[in-house]
C-alpha cells in the first residue's frame, strides 16, 4: 500500500512539474490557451464592449505595429515576439456613462465662442457641431477604403476608429489611424491620398504645410535588447502631398544630447518611449532653448516632455513634475500646458507650468463634485479668452473651465455599448475652431 502510495505521489508530482514547464513555455510563445485567455480577461476584467462593426470582438483599443520588413538574421521566436508587440492595448469604452449626454452645460456668456471638430472611438469619423451640439457636418473614411489591400495580422479596435484628425481651411482633413498610416480626405470624404507609415497618436502641420508625424517601428535594436523587440519612435516629416521628406529617430536624438542618462530608465523591451505628443515651435520666444524649428514631445514611458533639435539632440527636458502624461503644448506667454494623467494618486490634473523656473502657474485637478480622470489619452488646449478646454477622453467627456475653475460648457458623448448602454465611447479629441474660421466650403457644391 505505502509503495502504491509513493508511486502515486511520484507520479502526481511529475505531471505537475511537466504542466508547469508547458505552462511557461507556451506563456513564452503565446499559444493556445494564453490568447484566449488575455482576450477573456479584457472582456470581463476591463470592461470589453461589441463594435460599432458588425462581427468585431473589441475588448480594447489596441495598436496595430506592422513591423517593417527586418526580418533577415532573426529567429522565428524573435519574429513572433515582434507579432505580439505590434498590439499595444488602450480601452476603447470602459467606464459607465454619464445619464447627461451632449450638451450639458453652456454658460454663453463666459465660454470661447467657436466650433467644435471633434473623435469619437464609435466610428471611424470626424464631427463638426456647433457649440450648442447640432452637427454641422461629418467626415468618414473606414480602413479598407483606405488601405484595400492591407490584411492585417490581427483586427484591432483601433482599425475602426481615428485617433487623431485636423481640419483645413478648405474642409480637408488629416487623419491618424493608429498603428496603420496618415490619410487626407477631402470635404465630401474623398481620399486624396494615403500614407502607410505606422503613424500613432499625433502629428503637427506647420505654418509651411509640412506635416510632422510620430510613426514607431517594431525591431531588434540591439543596444537595448539582442534577443528581444522594442518599439522604436519615429519623427516623420511629409509634405502636403504625403511625400516623405525626412525622418527622425527619437531614440537617437536622446541618445546624443547631455539628457541621454534617462534612457536607464526604460524598459528592456517593448514599447520603451511610448511618444504621444508633437509641437513644432514657429516663433521667437523668451527662453533661449526655445528657438524656431526645434521640437516639443512628450514621452509617457519616461514621463518626460523635452525639446529636440534635430542637429544637437534633445536640449532642454522637464521630467517627473508628472506621470504619464499628454498633451504638452507651448502656450503664448511661453509657459507649457501638459495633461498629467496620473500625477496624485491617480486622478489627473492639468498644469500650467513655467519651463525656467519649474514653478507651476495654474492647475486644474477637478473637485468632489466634478472630478477629473483620465488614466490614458486626453487632452487640453489653452483658448484665446484664457480658458482651458479639457478632454477626459475615458469619461467620453470634453469641457471648458475658466481661469477660476468654474465649468462654463460641457459634452458628454452620446454614443454608448453593451446590452444595457452601460459603456460610453472613448472621447480621443474635441478641438474648438474660432468663429471666424473659414466655412465657405459647408455650402460649395
Amino acid at each position: 500500500m505505502k509503495k502504491i502510495l509513493k508511486f502515486s505521489l511520484v507520479k502526481i508530482s511529475v505531471i505537475l512539474l511537466m504542466g508547469i514547464f508547458l505552462g511557461v513555455v507556451w506563456h513564452w510563445l503565446y499559444i493556445f490557451p494564453f490568447p484566449q485567455l488575455h482576450s477573456w480577461k479584457y472582456k470581463h476584467d476591463e470592461g470589453g464592449t461589441k463594435s460599432s462593426q458588425p462581427d468585431v470582438d473589441t475588448p480594447g483599443r489596441w495598436h496595430k505595429i506592422k513591423h517593417p520588413e527586418q526580418t533577415d538574421g532573426l529567429t522565428e521566436e524573435q519574429k513572433k515576439m515582434i507579432k505580439r508587440l505590434e498590439s499595444i492595448g488602450y480601452m476603447a469604452g470602459s467606464q459607465e456613462p454619464s445619464e447627461k449626454s451632449n450638451i450639458t452645460i453652456y454658460d454663453k456668456e463666459h465660454a470661447y465662442k467657436g466650433l467644435n471638430f471633434l473623435i469619437s472611438a464609435h466610428s471611424p469619423e470626424a464631427i463638426l457641431m456647433d457649440m450648442e451640439g447640432n452637427i454641422l457636418h461629418k467626415w468618414k473614411c473606414d480602413l479598407t477604403r483606405a488601405w484595400p489591400d492591407y490584411k492585417p495580422h490581427t483586427h484591432l479596435p483601433s482599425h475602426y476608429f481615428w485617433r487623431r484628425a485636423q481640419l483645413l481651411e478648405n474642409g480637408d482633413i488629416i487623419v491618424i489611424f493608429s498603428g496603420c498610416g496618415t490619410i487626407k480626405l477631402d470635404k465630401d470624404s474623398n481620399i486624396i491620398w494615403t500614407v502607410f507609415n505606422h503613424a500613432h497618436h499625433d502629428f503637427y502641420i506647420d505654418k509651411n504645410d509640412k506635416i510632422y508625424v510620430l510613426t514607431r517601428e517594431a525591431r531588434i535594436n540591439k543596444k537595448y535588447n539582442e534577443n528581444k523587440p522594442i518599439l522604436e519612435d519615429y519623427i516623420c516629416i511629409l509634405d502636403k502631398n504625403g511625400k516623405q521628406l525626412g525622418k527622425i529617430s527619437i531614440l537617437e536624438e536622446i541618445e546624443k544630447s547631455k539628457f541621454s542618462p534617462i534612457l536607464n530608465r526604460v524598459e528592456s523591451w517593448g514599447d520603451i518611449t511610448h511618444t504621444n505628443t508633437i509641437e513644432v515651435i514657429e516663433r521667437r520666444t523668451t527662453i533661449p532653448e526655445f528657438t524656431p524649428g526645434r521640437i516639443l514631445i512628450s514621452i509617457l514611458s519616461l514621463d518626460l516632455v523635452c525639446l529636440l533639435d534635430v542637429e544637437k539632440g534633445v536640449v532642454w527636458a522637464e521630467s517627473d513634475l508628472w506621470s504619464e502624461q499628454h498633451q504638452s503644448t507651448l502656450l503664448d506667454n511661453d509657459n507649457i500646458l501638459v495633461l498629467d494623467n496620473k500625477g496624485i494618486k491617480n486622478h489627473s490634473r492639468i498644469i500650467e507650468f513655467n519651463p525656467v523656473t519649474r514653478e507651476f502657474v495654474w492647475v486644474y485637478g477637478g473637485t468632489e463634485q466634478e472630478p477629473f480622470n483620465t488614466p490614458t489619452c486626453g487632452s487640453c488646449q489653452r483658448l484665446p479668452n484664457g480658458n482651458t478646454l479639457i478632454i477626459e477622453t475615458d469619461a467620453g467627456r470634453a469641457f471648458e473651465v475658466t481661469p477660476d475653475k468654474t465649468i462654463v460648457w460641457e459634452y458628454i458623448n452620446p454614443h454608448r455599448a453593451g446590452k444595457n448602454n452601460e459603456y460610453v465611447a472613448s472621447l480621443h479629441e474635441v478641438i474648438r475652431i474660432p468663429s471666424d474660421f473659414p466655412l465657405d466650403w459647408l455650402t460649395a457644391p
